[in-house]
């Protein structure tokens, strides 16, 4: 089964269209993104409950799908569906909700015979002024399978997965170590982990190259600190969970990030199906 282009297209226009944009002091508009996930995953026949919490005197929520529940082990797949500021966020971070939602719909098609569990997670208050707090909600929910002592096979975090460019040295880099060890076009996807976590790491790398038309590079950083801890993977790993980011290379590549120019026409759908194709290959072989 493949992903299906025109549905991931149709989640991220709907998450951009919403107004005033769906950032952490415009509650309405992330009720709004909320709802709709939600909706999406029932309508594929998801299991969907809401987890709350309160910041600053508010409630906010993720909304969560469950795939084989009662399993012993199970595997996160996640992305955040908040924006930074008063932009559309259409790369940052419609394209991950859209990639995290049609995964749900092509498992529950599918319905593959698995060994374990799966939680798709959809997150609020990953952006600032919450991004790297407990009050992330990626860290809300790393902490609850903590202290109920779930047995975790690792986390799969979608952050950024639909900007891409064909064009000769399109990719920049943040160092010249980078630059000689990558493409220089943006054409690629990346696996982005540490080395405490490498060996899961690598199995997603494989999985998702195996079944994605497209280059599928990796890199792990040593520490957390780094590059390889700018979204929600970083929750997991205060728990001593496996956990990895797939992206695009976010704000190193993508000019839109974080601004209003982050709209629906700067992604390539084509690539981004590719990216779900071989995530969908990962999730399901994970394990």
């Amino acid at each position: 089964m493949k992903a299906n282009t025109k549905r991931l297209y149709s989640d991220v226009g709907f998450l951009t269209s919403i107004n005033p944009p769906r950032n952490y002091r415009n509650l309405a508009s992330l009720e709004k993104a909320a709802d709709y996930i939600k909706t999406e995953f029932e309508k594929a026949g998801a299991p969907t409950e809401l987890q709350h919490w309160e910041a600053e005197g508010k409630t906010y929520k993720n909304v969560i799908a469950t795939y084989n529940a009662g399993k012993p082990k199970r595997l996160v797949v996640g992305a955040h569906y908040d924006v930074c500021g008063n932009q559309p966020g259409a790369d940052d971070n419609a394209s991950a909700v859209a990639g995290l939602l049609e995964l749900a719909r092509m498992v529950f098609a599918q319905q593959p015979v698995l060994n374990y569990q799966i939680d798709f997670v959809a997150y609020c208050l990953e952006e600032p002024p919450f991004f790297a707090t407990g009050l992330m909600g990626s860290y809300i929910h790393a902490k609850s399978l903590h202290d109920s002592g779930a047995d975790v096979i690792g986390m799969i975090c979608l952050e950024m997965i639909g900007y891409f460019s064909d064009a000769p040295e399109s990719q920049p880099f943040p160092s010249p170590e980078l630059a000689s060890l990558y493409p220089h076009t943006a054409n690629f996807i990346i696996v982005v982990g540490i080395e405490r976590y490498k060996a899961f790491n690598a199995k997603v790398h494989t999985l998702l190259a195996a079944a994605a038309n497209l280059d599928v590079q990796a890199i792990n950083f040593p520490t957390t600190d780094s590059l390889a801890g700018m979204s929600d993977q970083r929750s997991y790993w205060k728990f001593g969970y496996n956990a990895l980011m797939i992206n695009d290379t976010a704000f190193i590549r993508n000019p839109h990030y974080h601004q209003q120019t982050d709209t629906i026409d700067t992604l390539d759908f084509a690539k981004m199906t590719e990216v779900v194709d071989g995530t969908y290959n990962a999730i399901i072989q994970i394990y």
